[in-house]
């Protein structure tokens, strides 16, 4: 919204500074990052007055889950509305990139509020039936991925592209929304397989979203783009911002969820988050990238996959528990421990993912 006093730069020069996709995806970290901050207690409190015993905690669990009853949950509506509003100021509302991210972040939201508002009125782990739910996700990112197909250029609209290697990119035609609907779809319900313990998903969410803000940038950079071998996609710089702002309302809302978490994200932000991540993968051409930057969530995933899969077949378990970070808890490591080290990893995997840019 603030980019038109731009438009006034010809009368006042230090106007020209919102035409800069830099100034105002740091604008947008900032004010995310404010709001959530001043208004998290208002919205905790409310949410526990409202909420009454807060998210149910598995019983089967770690015995030290036990201490969390009480805990609130849907606390990715302070991320997501702290995200909404920065974007909603700093962003260029005329990129349709900006749109297509926000709509899939908004209906995703929208599907794990709903999950979290099931099991909190009926204080069961069963919400929202995982057909539908799997259903509507589906539909979501068919309409998102056709979307981007439509306004993205017509040489690459269609086509999925490989890191590491310099000009291919794969035909997919008609099929390009199919293939890359399930990485958005994928991306949405691994974070939110991630988020089971204090601050474990929300920072390697926010280490995502700086990665990839800065690959926007420079997807969305002619010069830049060219120098660094990647596909150049015009428009998609605008996906900085958004990815400033998620930083920012991550930050804030990591302020009350640090361990011990005065509230939790619920399936409302790991859901809309990871829809989000997915849906900007798609749109500046680095989906496998993704695979590599989210690794901790595909290993998150895959562990349960994995788990179900062997358990239906012989009835014997690979992991002690899973996802995984339950498996290292049932191993003797302390809630912190488990966190800070999948921090860790994350942060060499956003590293790893940064240096395919310069591979090529």
């Amino acid at each position: 919204m603030l980019v038109w006093l731009a438009d006034f730069a010809g009368t006042f020069p230090i106007l020209n500074v919102f035409r800069y996709i830099t100034f105002r995806a740091g604008g947008a970290t900032a004010t995310a990052l404010l709001f959530v901050f001043f208004f998290g207690p208002w919205a905790i409190s409310w949410l526990r007055l409202k909420q009454g015993k807060g998210q149910p905690i598995r019983t089967d669990g770690p015995e030290s889950h036990l201490a969390k009853r009480g805990t609130p949950t849907m606390g990715g509506l302070m991320i997501l509305t702290g995200l909404f509003v920065a974007t909603l100021l700093w962003g260029n509302l005329r990129n349709p990139y900006v749109w297509i991210v926000l709509g899939v972040t908004a209906t995703y939201g929208a599907i794990g509020f709903y999950d979290d508002f099931l099991k909190v009125t009926k204080q069961s782990h069963k919400g929202f039936s995982s057909k539908a739910r799997l259903g509507l996700e589906i539909v979501i990112a068919l309409a998102a991925c056709t979307a981007i197909m439509q306004v993205s250029p017509p040489s690459i609209a269609s086509g999925f592209a490989m890191p590491f290697l310099k000009e291919l990119i794969i035909p997919l035609g008609i099929l390009f929304p199919v293939v890359t609907a399930f990485v958005v779809v994928g991306a949405g319900n691994s974070v939110n397989l991630t988020d089971g313990l204090d601050g474990l998903a929300i920072v390697p969410v926010m280490i995502a979203a700086g990665t990839f803000g800065f690959i926007s940038y420079l997807a969305g950079n002619a010069i830049f783009a060219n120098y660094l071998q990647i596909h150049h996609v015009p428009g998609v710089g605008e996906l900085a911002v958004i990815c400033g702002a998620m930083m920012g309302a991550g930050l804030g809302f990591l302020w009350f969820n640090a361990p011990p978490a005065q509230i939790f994200m619920g399936d409302t932000g790991s859901l809309g988050l990871g829809g989000m991540l997915g849906t900007i993968a798609v749109a500046i051409k680095h989906e496998v990238v993704l695979a590599i930057v989210g690794g901790l969530f595909v290993v998150e995933a895959l562990s349960v996959i994995i788990q179900v899969a062997v358990f239906k077949r012989t009835g014997k378990r690979v992991f002690l528990m899973a996802p995984i970070h339950h498996h290292f808890e049932k191993l003797g490591w302390t809630e912190p421990q488990v966190v800070i080290r999948f921090w860790i990893i994350s942060v060499v995997l956003a590293l790893v993912g940064l240096a395919t840019l310069k591979l090529r």
